[in-house]
């Protein structure tokens, strides 16, 4: 596996995999990787000829200073991880290289994304996806990106940036990968004790429960037993939703197909989020 640390490095990577019409697959990801990650480069080694993976913890993504500053980093461990599942390359840049003071962003209006679940409780945080995206896939040029299910909605604004800005690249949504108590593996994991990791499985349960139920209740109706489940745990939830898969508007009264439950909670000082499709597509 071949290391990038310049731009100049990633121009010529780049050119020259162009140049020999090679399809290029691309791995963003913000370090502290586990299997879930590498479950994405296999994907993406399967159906491309090269991998490229990025390795940048994004600062206009976090709302939260502390957050971003307890964010785990283990960038030697990631480059190991990543030459052992069969990544060709992996890009390390700092914040200067990918927000240099005379870069202009494109505009994309996210319309209701950016202020439902995850943007209303974190502000500017999918401005801040956007624009890291859009950065990379102009510097790496991939023909097609992979991104974690767990993250359901950022999957959801990367598509409709792509389709905004008339990008050609094919966005690939891979399914969420869990520890086998169920608990989604994140690399906030890392954060947690051994009794906060039992306890943050309450998460799943909750998902699970609702999707083995949603023949006996409505959206609404169904949210409200979670949400039940959910207070009786040690975790904080900070929210619940059923929301339609395409337009992420929370559901009421009627089902519609792929409607998906997302949670966000705390468990004790670390946020998790998980979320899981309750409905056929």
């Amino acid at each position: 596996m071949n290391v990038i640390s310049t731009l100049e490095s990633l121009e010529q990577t780049v050119a020259s995999l162009k140049q020999s019409g090679k399809l290029i697959g691309f791995v963003p990801t913000m370090g502290a990787l586990h299997a879930g990650h590498m479950a994405l480069v296999e994907r993406a080694k399967k159906e491309c000829d090269v991998v490229i993976a990025s390795v940048f913890v994004n600062p206009t993504q976090f709302n939260n200073p502390k957050d971003l500053e307890l964010y785990p980093r283990t960038p030697e461990k990631d480059a190991v991880l990543l030459s052992e599942h069969g990544c060709d390359f992996v890009f390390f840049p700092t914040v200067e290289m990918m927000y240099p003071a005379d870069l202009e962003f494109p505009v994309v209006d996210l319309g209701v994304m950016e202020s439902i679940m995850e943007g209303a409780f974190r502000p500017g945080h999918f401005k801040g996806v956007v624009q890291i995206v859009w950065r990379f896939f102009s510097l790496i040029q991939p023909d097609k990106a992979f991104f974690g299910l767990k993250d359901f909605q950022q999957v959801a604004v990367i598509k409709h940036m792509v389709r905004s800005l008339n990008l050609p690249i094919e966005i690939v949504p891979c399914p969420t990968l869990r520890e086998t108590s169920g608990l989604a593996m994140s690399s906030r994991n890392m954060r947690l004790s051994d009794q906060e990791k039992e306890e943050a499985v309450v998460i799943f349960k909750t998902l699970s429960f609702l999707k083995e139920h949603v023949s006996e209740y409505n959206p609404s109706e169904l949210v409200k037993k979670g949400k039940e489940l959910m207070d009786a745990s040690t975790l904080r939830l900070e929210y619940l939703q059923i929301v339609d898969p395409a337009s992420l508007l929370e559901l009421d009264d009627a089902w519609t197909p792929g409607a998906t439950a997302c949670l966000s909670a705390y468990c004790e000082e670390v946020r998790l989020i998980d979320n899981m499709r309750l409905t056929e597509e």
